[in-house]
């Protein structure tokens, strides 16, 4: 929806009062000093009121409009240009100044809410409209309100797109939508002399069940994911242990050099406890090798060794 203050950010832009200056001060004030003048030259009432009433006609005639603003001048109904920035001078009971255009650059927010995607997924959505007045005769004839007129063409366009739009593609692909948002918004406030700078979707909110539904479609493929990473692994593993054993399987002792170094990894730390399969122990010659490190083993926990029996 529009921004709920945007009637009174546009009231003193488009307000028909006449405005108060220091010229329109000015010609009261040279007024009633002429009409003092005269009276105490004429003695006569009436001469002051004359020129306090010339005074009174005259205040509407200067009008100020500020640098940001165009005042449209209309005389007798019909239009005769545009006025300003700075002093100019309308003529009294002829001239109006029906509007003051202000040709900054605007931004008005507006949502879409409970609307439908492409996939049926209602969601609400928040946006941002940054436009500007570059042709200001055709704003303030062309449409009645020309602010208003933007708010409602951008919530209309927000909710064409939201409905030819799929859930993801909203979600994921805000750029796009962006800027075809602006392109249509654009193409249907430029016959009102406006431009749209910019668009951007402040955001999107889903229904709660929808975003517990997404996070656990999201958990489980993360799940997947490292499932097959893990599987990879082992692949890669598998495969650095066949290559090993081609190497291994020709030179008994590079096979006998690497089970003395098992047993010196296993061993090295104290009170280290080792489990060997006896296919192990059998094909790659750790006997000799399990029973010197058993008798080390012994000789640290006992303090004294005993002569194996030779059979």
């Amino acid at each position: 929806m529009a921004s709920p203050d945007l009637g009174r950010r546009y009231e003193d832009a488009t307000s028909n009062k006449p405005r108060v200056n220091v010229v329109t001060i000015a010609i009261l004030l040279a007024a009633v000093g002429l009409g003092v003048l005269a009276f105490r030259a004429t003695g006569s009432p009436a001469a002051l009121a004359g020129f306090v009433l010339l005074g009174l006609v005259l205040m509407p005639a200067p009008r100020i409009a500020r640098q940001w603003e165009r005042g449209v001048v209309l005389r007798f109904g019909r239009f005769v240009g545009l006025r300003g920035p700075g002093l100019f001078w309308v003529i009294p009971f002829v001239d109006r100044v029906s509007s003051w255009i202000d040709q900054r650059t605007i931004t008005t927010s507006f949502a879409a809410e409970q609307t439908l995607t492409a996939d049926t997924v209602p969601v609400n959505v928040d946006a941002v409209l940054f436009w500007l007045v570059h042709d200001a005769e055709r704003a303030a004839l062309e449409v009645q309100d020309y602010s208003q007129a933007v708010s409602w063409a951008a919530q209309t366009a927000l909710r064409d797109i939201i409905g030819r739009t799929t859930l993801t593609e909203l979600l994921r692909g805000r750029e796009r939508i962006e800027g075809e948002l602006q392109h249509l918004i654009d193409q249907r406030s430029n016959p009102w002399g406006v431009t749209v700078s910019s668009v951007e979707m402040r955001d999107v909110v889903i229904p709660g069940a929808l975003q517990d539904a997404m996070s656990r479609e999201a958990q489980a493929a993360r799940e997947k994911q490292a499932r097959i990473i893990l599987g990879q692994a082992e692949l890669e593993i598998a495969n650095s242990f066949a290559q090993a054993s081609r190497a291994y399987q020709n030179n008994p002792t590079a096979l006998h050099l690497r089970a003395m170094n098992m047993l010196y990894e296993g061993l090295k730390e104290k009170g280290a406890l080792m489990l060997v399969p006896s296919s192990a122990v059998e094909s790659m010659g750790m006997g000799g090798l399990m029973g010197a490190a058993a008798l080390r083993q012994s000789t640290l926990a006992g303090g004294t060794t005993s002569e194996p029996d030779t059979v």
